[in-house]
């Protein structure tokens, strides 16, 4: 695949994953680039001579890296090596790869577990690196600093211009459903869904059911990576700092899981009773991102929770077959 007369190949690495797919899909909507996507099958990201012979083969004028191991408390806690090692080796092997091929313009996907466990909330981008990590989650969050940290590095000694975005819980079409290894909003909208059809008198959450967190439709996530690639670099550099150069992308809005469960409870349709289990773990307190460096940007979410959970589960349902055990 080959730049045509006015169209930028754009590469997006995690095509198929959630956020990936969403950035894929406003891309094609917008019809003013092209895209160049591989299968897992057809490049394997941790490979370094791979990639690299990926990028050779292909002109490539921005590159989106979207792709990560992800998951949630469990998976982190019982997978810390693979967490790590699999996200440095993404990361490490596409931005090196794009830096070998001369392509000036990336934009890195981190997360907002970067932040210290204790940080002020709401957290600002110069929250990173003050504190310790949530233990539950540190082998994936060092990863995505390094990520950060590869971009600001090839941007100082090479003139690159290498950006991150840092969004919040996300959730929406694609999500992972799987019982064991998903987040909590595609956990908690199968468990209340199965509840709802089996008719059961309860529904027990993990933990106390008082930590605030934030939640970001994958939709609005894929607009904010589109709207901060596209930014001007004055713009971007006058926003951002050379070592403090990542950018949050959250809603600036939080609920507690509790009202997080009563509102997947409705969008369910679920009539039972709804219970916390304090002896599982909570993770952090509160985790609320400071967007104003977003919003001086000129972006801000669109999506409503109950709006955005409402169409998820209308996406989940019209995709039942797949999540079957």
């Amino acid at each position: 695949m080959h730049q045509t007369a006015n169209k930028p190949v754009i590469f997006i690495a995690g095509h198929r994953g959630m956020v990936g797919s969403a950035i894929a899909r406003q891309l094609e909507a917008q019809g003013e680039v092209e895209l160049l996507t591989a299968s897992r099958a057809e490049l394997d990201l941790l490979n370094q001579q791979a990639v690299n012979a990926f990028f050779q083969r292909h002109q490539i004028d921005q590159v989106i890296i979207a792709a990560a191991k992800v998951g949630g408390i469990q998976a982190n806690n019982s997978l810390p090596a693979e967490f790590i090692y699999q996200n440095l080796m993404i990361e490490a092997n596409l931005i090196q790869a794009a830096h070998q091929a001369d392509i000036q313009q990336l934009l890195f996907l981190g997360s907002s577990c970067i932040y210290p466990r204790e940080a002020p909330q709401p957290m600002a981008e110069d929250a990173l690196l003050t504190g310790p990590l949530e233990p539950t989650n540190e082998p994936y969050a060092i990863a995505k600093i390094a990520g950060i940290k590869l971009c600001e590095s090839y941007n100082r000694q090479y003139g690159r211009d290498y950006r991150s975005v840092m969004p919040t819980n996300l959730y929406g079409p694609g999500d992972n459903f799987h019982p064991e290894h998903s987040h909590v909003i595609p956990a908690l909208l199968r468990r209340f869904h199965e509840a709802t059809q089996a008719n059961s008198p309860e529904v027990v959450i993990w933990g106390s059911g008082t930590p605030k967190r934030e939640f970001l439709h994958v939709d609005d996530m894929a607009a904010a990576c589109l709207h901060v690639l596209n930014l001007d670099l004055a713009t971007y550099q006058a926003n951002t700092q050379p070592m403090c150069s990542h950018i949050n992308v959250g809603t600036g809005v939080d609920v507690t899981i509790r009202e997080l469960a009563e509102i997947v409870a409705k969008v369910t349709g679920y009539q039972g009773e709804l219970g916390f289990d304090p002896s599982k773990p909570d993770g952090p307190p509160r985790k609320l991102l400071d967007v104003s460096r977003l919003h001086a940007l000129g972006w801000q979410a669109q999506y409503g929770l109950e709006a955005g959970l409402g169409q998820t589960y209308r996406w989940f349902l019209d995709n039942l077959e797949r999540f079957r055990r």
